[in-house]
């Protein structure tokens, strides 16, 4: 493969993690506009929030089965369009039965998208033979920062979901469409690394447990942070409204910092140190909080925990990829990262529920404990991403990959 193919191929791919970033902070930062232009009540939003992430998992599922016959970037590039599409939709309709309609294809379309996409990462990753999978999450959490900021300026300005909705979704499928032409779709590992030369078999699921594992947790701490960060600092911590808008900004804004950095991190230390290493750094901001006896304190924690958090999911895709390929060449890498990303899903439904539920029985600063002993069991299971990032596998130096089309033949 040429160099400018797979640095098209990388630009595409990345830009697609902005634009899926995009997309779901327009959604969930303006789910109390959501509520209001539908009449959801406080008793069934629960429900409807539910039902993404579930039918997200349906949708990874079904990827998994759709990509032994066409390739992952083919079910990319028409994800992406009906994920925006549904999210104008959601902006637009003009009934209860229209949302569900809207957000149950939303679900559905981001699971095959964040299954696709991330099979393509590990992928080019290959290709590459270091590790650039922590970049495209990075492009993720930007996209998530200038989904947040004008969802902010969409409800500063009082303007209603679809006027919201419709320009971003103007701009970017159009480009998302465009960019998709240069996806690059299985390549095999750099010459001379061992590997891949299974026939396509899956990956057996005591394999992926620990990667599974970790995927939960780290979503658990996510979804902690994204949504009671906020009520945190301002019931238990005695923070203003304003300053509670404060520490998820930063925490996003660390999540991205980091992701951009990490890669560096993993070429030189190895993946099974960083992820070490974000383990403990996420444990280290959740005891912070807990402990925190002022604002400054708890923000500090979460920025702590922004920090630590955002490597274990990217280098979480890339191990469970490489593992896939060794025991099944790329069928076996896309396999494996569908059954992985359900994990994403798990950990954002567990997540939030059980803070809630520890809060309510005990106590807040106590459920902030929960995750902390969550993210520290990742420490026990980096061994598991050893081989993983720096120098492709085991350690060779960055040989050109020899890329392999679907129909078998050198591209």
């Amino acid at each position: 493969m040429t160099d400018t193919r797979m640095r098209r191929g990388r630009a595409a791919l990345a830009f697609s993690f902005l634009v899926q970033g995009v997309a779901f902070a327009l959604l969930v930062t303006r789910i109390p506009a959501i509520q209001d232009r539908y009449g959801i009540s406080d008793a069934l939003l629960p429900a409807f929030l539910a039902a993404v992430p579930v039918l997200a998992g349906v949708g990874s599922v079904v990827t998994e089965w759709v990509v032994r016959r066409v390739a992952p970037s083919l079910v990319l590039r028409w994800a992406q369009p009906v994920v925006l599409l549904a999210l104008l939709a959601v902006g637009v309709g003009q009934g209860m039965i229209q949302v569900a309609l809207a957000l149950a294809v939303f679900g559905l379309a981001v699971g095959a998208l964040d299954a696709s996409m991330n099979m393509l990462g590990v992928s080019l990753q290959r290709a590459y033979g270091r590790s650039i999978m922590l970049g495209f999450h990075a492009a993720y959490s930007l996209g998530g920062i200038a989904g947040a900021s004008l969802a902010w300026l969409g409800a500063h300005g009082g303007w209603a979901l679809g006027v919201s909705y419709a320009p971003v979704v103007g701009v970017l499928l159009p480009l998302a469409l465009l960019g998709s032409r240069w996806y690059v779709d299985a390549a095999a590992g750099p010459v001379g690394v061992a590997g891949g030369t299974g026939s396509g078999r899956g990956v057996a699921f005591a394999v992926l447990l620990p990667f599974c594992l970790v995927m939960s947790f780290a979503y658990i701490g996510d979804s902690t942070a994204s949504n009671w960060s906020a009520k945190y600092l301002q019931d238990v911590l005695g923070s203003s409204e304003q300053t509670a808008t404060v520490p998820y900004n930063v925490y996003m804004v660390m999540t991205l910092l980091g992701r951009t950095l990490g890669d560096l991190g993993v070429r030189r230390f190895g993946a099974a140190a960083v992820v070490r290493a974000g383990a403990v750094l996420a444990a280290a901001g959740f005891a912070l909080v807990a402990g925190a006896p002022g604002v400054a304190a708890g923000m500090a924690g979460f920025t702590l925990l922004g920090l630590g958090l955002c490597v274990l999911v990217p280098q979480t895709f890339a191990a469970a990829g490489r593992i896939g390929f060794e025991k099944g060449g790329p069928a076996g890498s896309d396999a494996a990262v569908a059954r992985l990303n359900v994990f994403n899903y798990v950990g954002f439904l567990v997540g939030s529920p059980l803070v809630g539920v520890v809060g309510d029985a005990w106590s807040y600063r106590g459920a902030m404990l929960v995750p902390m002993v969550l993210v520290l069991v990742t420490v026990g299971y980096a061994r598991s991403f050893e081989g993983t990032g720096g120098r492709y596998g085991d350690g060779h130096e960055r040989a050109r990959a020899a890329d392999v089309g679907r129909d078998g033949h050198r591209l």
